[in-house]
């Protein structure tokens, strides 16, 4: 079946009612902000690293100087470098409506180019974040009237608190899974352990998969499809191995203070207590590039300046929400690209 392109006068009509509420709650969450001392900043989207995590893809760019020499630089992933510099300089509220661009990303809750609405608040806990969500919700469905995000059949309720739930609660509910078996006291990782843990609960492994891909397996088939129906779910704590640029939990050094939140089986917001000691910091990310090396065949540079701010960072909660998908469960959308004002063309279907 042939799509009509995004400016086919009639599909532009479809979708208009979508775009609309996307500017309706943009202007809500920026009062929000404001309304409570954020400062807005505007991060530059060209960058010499576009993040260490071992499955993000980027898109590569080349810089070229007036005589003629060349530099490989990405457009960010996320503005989260740049705003810890920002951090380092002396910023302590900051908020970000940035537009960031994914590779390797597209379906109905995914595309290449999207908004992030990221916001850091300096001396305050990951906690705050979690409170600063719920609102958020609140304010969303509000801009567009609605009573409940809504996404397929699901439908969530913004007006009752999030359910607060850990990764070993989730694992052991829908999984029947012990995850923090698996897990040492200095945060290491037992494949072997998971694996088991992984068969005895159904769930079929590879012999190459790691720790991780056992891990993330878990999440997306038993875990994540069941969360925040009725209420949002904030799931938190996760193993310290799956939290790169998180600081370990105060009393439990094998899991961080990371959560993420979801509404109708969907993501929608991640969160860090940031981690601020540059040397482990470097430990993670090599780590990860060692892994995106293996996996494939291709890392992307450390940022050595992003190093240098976090030894000046003071302690920092930050979180990154995906707006689109908020307006998309918040107006009733089916798709991602019936909320982006103009989608980029999708090449491989010509």
């Amino acid at each position: 079946m042939t799509v009509s392109p995004w400016w086919d006068a009639d599909r532009h009509a479809d979708r208009r009612p979508f775009l609309v509420a996307r500017g309706r709650i943009k202007a809500a969450l920026r009062g929000w902000f404001a309304g409570h001392d954020f400062t807005e900043v505007e991060a530059g989207i060209l960058q010499v690293s576009p993040g260490n995590e071992t499955h993000l893809h980027a898109f590569a760019t080349e810089a070229v100087s007036i005589d003629g020499r060349r530099a490989e630089l990405y457009l960010h992933t996320s503005p989260e470098f740049a705003a810890k510099k920002l951090i380092a300089a002396g910023e302590t509220r900051i908020v970000d409506f940035a537009r960031v661009f994914r590779n390797r990303e597209r379906g109905p809750l995914h595309h290449p180019e999207f908004t992030m609405v990221e916001w850091y608040r300096v001396g305050e806990s990951y906690e705050q974040l979690m409170a600063d969500c719920a609102e958020l919700l609140r304010l969303a469905c509000a801009a567009t009237g609605r009573d409940a995000l809504v996404w397929r059949e699901a439908a969530c309720d913004p007006g009752l608190d999030p359910e607060r739930l850990t990764l070993a609660e989730a694992f052991d509910r829908h999984a029947g899974m012990d995850l923090l078996a698996t897990v040492g006291e200095a945060g290491e990782t037992d494949r072997a352990a998971l694996a088991a843990e992984a068969a005895r609960a159904g769930i079929r492994v590879s012999e190459d998969d790691g720790w991780a891909d056992i891990f993330s397996k878990v999440l997306v088939e038993r875990i994540e499809p069941r969360l925040g129906f009725g209420r949002a779910t904030i799931l938190c704590e996760y193993p310290v191995s799956e939290a790169a640029l998180a600081r370990p939990k105060p009393g439990d050094p094998r899991v961080a203070e990371r959560f993420e939140l979801y509404a109708c089986g969907v993501e929608l917001a991640n969160a860090f207590g940031e981690l601020t000691d540059p040397a482990e910091q470097r430990r993670r990310f090599e780590s990860a590039m060692a892994e995106k090396q293996r996996v494939y065949g291709e890392t992307y540079p450390v940022d050595e300046d992003l190093l240098a701010a976090l030894a000046l960072m003071p302690p920092t909660a930050g979180i990154a929400l995906g707006f689109e998908r908020l307006v998309m469960l918040a107006s009733g959308a089916r798709s991602i690209e019936d909320v982006v004002w103009t989608p980029v063309p999708d090449s491989f279907s010509r």
